[in-house]
Parts: structure tokens; sequence; C-alpha cells
């Protein structure tokens, strides 16, 4: 073999190797996000929640418009309502379950808790901008307290895990409850305390106030009742919260 075809194929392998390397590299980023396709592209995630995730249909009242919300906007609920809001991983079946609770009034999915302004799902994908998946729920605390709401949190996703929620990998699927004052900080800190006791591994959970929520694109809103998709199940079923 002569020294010229030698390198040559030394040249490809190199380059062959590099390849590999790069795309190993990039695997987390990308399997740690859904497709930013529309709707009607999206193929739902497999379960990992087993038949405990039933789908049930959510009561056709609870509104789309919680507190106003926009793109980083002052958020206001509506007369004598509540606003409140959580990560708990993947925010289609965050929002499929809250919206399932008697006495909430209006959902919506976005992003909240991170360090840069007008974040986009492809931006929040890289994991660079802070953010979580947030779902902000509008509720009517004459109707369903905001300790309950704090039950469902803990019940639908696992609170000890570190960075990420089931297959779900990276910041921006932590678990969080973002309060909007002192009542609900306080009521927030006595559940996590209260849910640590029947835990054997320490919550991970942050408690914050909530500074800006930026509502998430229009096909991710209420994805798993408008599509019938529940690719992102929560780990009990809908009708028992």
């Amino acid at each position: 073999m002569s020294l010229r075809n030698h390198a040559g194929r030394s040249t490809v392998w190199i380059g062959m190797k590099l390849s590999l390397s790069m795309l190993l590299l990039a695997l987390p980023m990308v399997l740690g996000c859904r497709s930013t396709r529309t709707t009607a592209d999206v193929t739902p995630e497999p379960s990992v929640a087993g038949p405990a995730t039933t789908a049930a249909s959510a009561p056709a009242h609870v509104g789309t418009d919680p507190g106003h919300a926009a793109n980083g906007t002052p958020l206001v609920p509506t007369g004598h309502d509540r606003l409140a809001a959580f990560a708990a991983g993947c925010f289609w079946g965050v929002e499929d379950a809250f919206r399932h609770v008697p006495g909430v009034v209006a959902t919506a999915v976005g992003y909240a808790g991170g360090h840069t302004t007008d974040p986009t799902y492809p931006l929040v994908c890289t994991h660079t901008t802070g953010h979580a998946e947030t779902v902000l729920v509008e509720f009517d605390p004459a109707k369903v307290p905001y300790e309950h709401l704090l039950r469902v949190f803990w019940k639908i996703h696992d609170p000890t895990q570190v960075g990420g929620q089931g297959p779900d990998e990276g910041d921006s699927y932590r678990s969080v409850i973002f309060t909007f004052d002192a009542d609900e900080a306080a009521a927030a800190s006595a559940s996590r305390d209260a849910e640590q006791k029947t835990l054997k591994a320490p919550i991970t959970t942050e408690i914050v106030p909530m500074k800006a929520f930026y509502k998430a694109e229009d096909y991710h809103q209420q994805y798993a009742e408008r599509t019938g998709h529940h690719g992102c199940p929560v780990r009990v079923p809908l009708d028992t919260l």
C-alpha cells in the first residue's frame, strides 16, 4: 500500500471518529427535548408509568388563559381566583393532570425560573436558559384549596429525582413550586416537609417566588387534551386527582 493511500484512509477514519464523537455529544440534547414540529406531526412518547395513566376527559369548563398570561407580562387572576405554578417534568402531562382537578379554572404551559428573557422551546431545550417547563394554574380557592394542588403536585411526579423527570433529563425538567405570595411559600414548605416524611430519598424540589412566566408556543398548550396523545403520562390515574 502506498503512503498516499494509507494517509488517505487514516484521514477518513479520523473524520469518521470525530463525526461519531460529535453525534454522541449531541444526543443528550436531542433526546432531552420533544419535537418542535406542529402537533399534527408530533409522535407521542412511550409511556413509562404503566396502566395507571389511563386518560380521562378533562372538564369542558376549564379555561386556557390563567392570569391573562403572555410573554413575561404581569399575571392577574380573575375576580377572587388565585394563581399557582408547578414544574414537574414534561409540561404536557402535568398540565393535563391539573386540568382534571375540580376547582381549577384555567391552565397554560410555559417557561419560568430562568435567567434569560423571551425563551422559546428550542432555546429552553438547550438547557442553557435556566427555565423549567412550567404549568400555570388559576384556581377558585372556594372550591379547591392551594394545599390540595400541592398534594396533586407530589402525587404526579417523583420529587426525589435529580436533574430531570423520568426519561427527560436536564434542568428544564426539574421539580419546582413557584409561589405567588408568602402564604403559598409557607404552605409549600410545610407540604414539602410532610411529604419528605413519606420518602426515603431527599426531595429535590425547589420552592421559589414566581418572577416571570413566558407562555409556551400554541402547539404545546393543552397538548394531551387537544390531540388525545398522552406521551408524558403522570404517575397516578387522572380521575383520582
